[in-house]
């Protein structure tokens, strides 16, 4: 279970935390700020709290902003919506889809991928996201702490041939400053390491993370960063998020988007497009789309493939290739993300 941000958070809090530590939660306080009722919902209220008390609601304030209020087809309100839906039982979607606890040698460490490892820097979300593929994760086991901090990094430094460390999580960025700059020095002396990649959806839901001390931690780090985004759903991209990401551009940080193929939210060609086409705007590249990970209680978001394929012809055929994110499905055992490619794509140039 994703835990709250307090432990994070350093002494004298920045405004990025306390708005962190001022996130919506609960269904209630959720359909109270953006102007609904449990009577709009179209569903048994009691199975939505059954799904909020098994993976509880958060959302900051300044995510839930850019919701329409009155709506409940609002596709940013149905990413942090707990619904009955999540209490389905459907074959095929279980705890740990990608059997990550398979790959992971030392705790906090995921070794899935040849040149590269990932970290598990922290349990904690500023949002969370109720397709997530770490809902049902076992932080408590899996989690990197400082007993395991040197195994890990002596687990990279013995192995050469990797050349990236990713933080994930949980959200890397909702670590303190400080908290980030020693996982960081963890792998610093490591001389075969190139790049040090950050997944995160802070600079999304609260752009006031990417603050000047973050844009000076990186900047002074031997490792090139890149930061990988997630955004789904162009309405996301506001001017703040703008703003955010220039601080990022102007260190010359390269910057990459992930998002979810998600029913309801963006399966649809139209808002695909527009996705790709603000996040350039913005100088943030379309990087990867996911198929939706197989996660129990997300089975709603899910989508037959052969529609997620037509929806992929119809961007290639409209849009610039480089516009056009790779559209891969991640598969337990598979040496790297599998992507999917129709037979009547055509490469658009």
């Amino acid at each position: 279970m994703l835990s709250g941000p307090t432990a994070d958070v350093d002494e004298r809090p920045q405004a990025w935390q306390r708005e962190l530590a001022g996130a919506l939660s609960g269904l209630g306080e959720l359909l109270t700020y953006v102007g609904l009722s449990r009577g709009r919902l179209a569903e048994v209220p009691q199975l939505a709290e059954q799904a909020a008390a098994e993976f509880p609601v958060r959302v900051p304030r300044t995510f839930a902003d850019r919701i329409r209020k009155g709506d409940p087809s609002d596709p940013l309100l149905l990413q942090v919506l707990a619904t009955g839906l999540e209490t389905d039982a459907e074959p095929g979607f279980t705890d740990d889809p990608l059997r990550e606890i398979e790959a992971s040698p030392i705790p906090g460490l995921l070794a899935k991928y040849t040149g590269r490892v990932l970290v598990i820097a922290t349990s904690a979300c500023a949002v969370h996201c109720r397709y997530c593929f770490r809902r049902h994760f076992p932080y408590h086991d899996m989690l990197l702490t400082e007993r395991h901090a040197e195994e890990v990094a002596a687990y990279v430094q013995n192995h050469p041939s990797v050349h990236e460390v990713i933080l994930s999580g949980g959200d890397p960025l909702s670590l303190s400053d400080s908290k980030l700059r020693s996982l960081v020095r963890c792998f610093a002396s490591i001389t075969h390491l190139r790049r040090l990649r950050i997944h995160s959806r802070l600079p999304i839901v609260i752009p006031a993370r990417v603050t000047d001390e973050l844009i000076a931690l990186l900047a002074d780090l031997q490792l090139q960063p890149v930061i990988v985004l997630h955004c789904n759903h162009p309405n996301e991209l506001d001017g703040t998020v703008r703003q955010a990401v220039l601080k990022f551009r102007s260190s010359g940080i390269l910057l990459l988007n992930q998002s979810v193929l998600l029913r309801g939210v963006n399966d649809s060609v139209e808002t695909l497009a527009a996705l790709s086409e603000r996040l350039v705007s913005f100088g943030v590249m379309p990087y990867y789309l996911h198929t939706l990970d197989r996660v129990r209680g997300a089975s709603h978001f899910d989508i037959p493939r052969s529609r997620a394929l037509s929806i992929l012809e119809s961007m290639s055929a409209t849009l610039p290739g480089y516009l056009v994110p790779r559209f891969v499905t991640e598969e337990p055992d598979r040496p790297a993300k599998t992507p999917l490619v129709s037979d009547t794509v055509l490469v658009a140039f």
